[in-house]
C-alpha cells in the first residue's frame, strides 16, 4: 500500500486539484486531476482520471451551497476508493506569496498561515484565495501534514543589487524589493528543458504568458531576472492587469483626485491591461485575435512589443540566448503571438518556422535557428507535489 498527495491551486471561485501517488520516484506519478468551480455558489466538478479519461462520480455528489468545506467534502467523496489503495500522506498548496526569505517549500501550522495572511495586500487577487483551503484544513484535519509551495521562492536567487528599489532607506525595508512571481512554473520548466537538452538549458528566457504574463531570464536553471517585481501588476501587460507603469501617472491620479487609493487599486488590477487596450472588447486573448476590430489588433501588438522589448533586454542580461521557452494558455497554444513577438529578432540568431510554429510543435525554430524556440507545458502541480516528497523524506 502507498500513499498519495493532494495539491490544491485554489482561485477566486475555482479550485484545481491533482492527487499524486507518494512513491521514491523524482516525478511522483498523477492518479487523478480535476477542478471544481463555482465555489461560492454551486460547486460543479470535473475530474479527470492519470490518462485524461473523464470521471463521472457515482453517485454524483452535488451541493445547494459553497465554501471550501464543502469543496473538502466532495473530494472526500471523490477520492474514498483512491485513498483506500493510497491513504492521504499530506496536502500541498500553490501560495503565490511567500514573502522574504522563504527560498523553499515549508510545512504550514497556524502562526505561519497568520504571517502569510499579511501579504495578501501583495497580491489580493490571489493570496487570500490560496490560504482559504489551508484554513479550512487546519480547522477540519489538524494534524494533516500541509505543505505550501511558493511563487516567489523560485526568485531567491536573483542578487539582491537587482532586488531593490532606488527608493530612500527610510521608505524601505527588507520587506520592499522585487520578488517575481509565476516561479513554480519556471521551475519546473527549467528543470525538464535540463533535463530534455543540457544545451538549451543554458542562457534560456522562459515566457509564461496567460490571464497573468511574465517573463524570467534563466542562467543554467537559475532565475537571475524577472519581468514582475514587488507585486504581480508589474512588467507585462496583462488580461486585466496593467503591467509596468510610469509612477507619476499615478502620482497624477492620486493628486487631481481622479481616484482614491482603493478605487485605483480596483481598476489597475481589474480593468487595465489587454480589456483596456482593446476598449473594453476583452482581456481574453482568443478572442483579441478572433476580433476584426482594429482596436483588438492593437492590443495584441502593444502586448507583443512589450515582451519582444523585454525579450531583448533578457538576452543582453545574459549575454546571449541558448533557448526560448513559450507556456501557459497564449505562450502553448497563440502561434500568432509567439510569431510576432520573436519579429525582428533574427539578429539575437532566432529563425523561427512558421509551419512548425502553427501546428504547435514542441520545437518551432528552424534546424539553421542558432536559439531553440519550444513550446512546452508547464505543470506548477507536479512540481509542488515534488516539493512535498522532497519535504516530507
Amino acid at each position: 500500500m502507498s500513499g498519495s498527495l493532494l495539491v490544491l491551486n485554489s482561485g477566486s471561485s475555482s479550485l484545481k486539484f491533482s492527487l499524486f501517488e507518494y512513491a521514491a520516484d523524482e516525478w511522483p506519478p498523477l492518479l487523478a486531476h480535476g477542478e471544481v468551480a463555482g465555489i461560492d455558489e454551486r460547486p460543479e466538478l470535473l475530474l479527470r482520471d492519470a490518462d485524461g479519461v473523464t470521471i463521472v462520480p457515482d453517485p454524483p455528489v452535488l451541493f445547494d451551497h459553497g465554501g471550501h468545506e464543502h469543496v473538502l467534502d466532495l473530494l472526500d467523496e471523490l477520492f474514498a476508493r483512491l485513498f483506500q489503495a493510497h491513504p492521504l500522506v499530506a496536502v500541498g498548496h500553490r501560495v503565490v506569496h511567500g514573502g522574504a526569505g522563504r527560498s523553499e517549500a515549508c510545512r504550514v501550522d497556524r502562526p505561519i498561515l497568520d504571517a502569510l495572511a499579511q501579504l495578501i495586500p501583495l497580491a489580493p487577487l490571489h493570496q487570500g484565495h490560496n490560504l482559504a483551503p489551508i484554513d479550512a484544513w487546519l480547522r477540519r484535519a489538524p494534524l494533516m501534514p500541509q505543505v505550501a509551495a511558493f511563487d516567489t521562492a523560485f526568485h531567491q536567487t536573483i542578487a539582491p543589487w537587482r532586488q531593490r528599489y532606488p527608493l530612500p532607506a527610510d521608505l524601505t525595508g527588507p520587506d520592499i524589493r522585487r520578488y517575481g512571481f509565476h516561479g513554480l512554473s519556471y521551475q519546473y520548466l527549467s528543470m525538464r528543458l535540463r533535463a530534455q537538452d543540457p544545451a538549451a538549458g543554458g542562457r534560456c528566457v522562459a515566457l509564461h504568458l496567460g490571464a497573468g504574463a511574465s517573463m524570467c531570464a534563466l542562467d543554467h536553471g537559475i532565475s537571475v531576472s524577472t519581468s514582475m517585481g514587488f507585486t504581480a501588476l508589474d512588467g507585462l501587460p496583462m488580461a486585466t492587469r496593467c503591467g509596468s507603469l510610469d509612477p507619476g501617472l499615478l502620482l497624477h491620479l492620486l493628486d487631481n483626485g481622479a481616484l482614491a487609493p482603493q478605487a485605483l487599486r480596483e481598476r489597475l488590477y481589474h480593468d487595465s491591461g489587454l480589456l483596456a487596450l482593446s476598449g473594453g472588447i476583452s482581456g481574453d486573448m482568443r478572442r483579441l485575435l478572433d476580433s476584426p476590430r482594429p482596436e483588438a489588433a492593437d492590443a495584441v501588438r502593444h502586448f507583443c512589443w512589450r515582451a519582444r522589448r523585454e525579450l531583448g533586454a533578457m538576452a543582453a542580461e545574459l549575454g546571449g540566448l541558448d533557448s526560448i521557452v513559450f507556456t501557459a494558455g497564449i505562450g502553448e497554444h497563440a502561434a500568432p503571438v509567439r510569431a510576432e513577438i520573436l519579429r525582428g529578432l533574427e539578429f539575437l540568431g532566432i529563425e523561427l518556422d512558421a509551419h512548425a510554429n502553427a501546428a504547435h510543435a514542441d520545437c518551432i525554430s528552424s534546424p539553421a535557428s542558432a536559439v531553440r524556440v519550444l513550446v512546452m507545458a508547464t505543470n506548477e502541480e507536479a512540481m509542488i507535489a515534488r516539493q512535498m516528497q522532497a519535504l516530507l523524506a
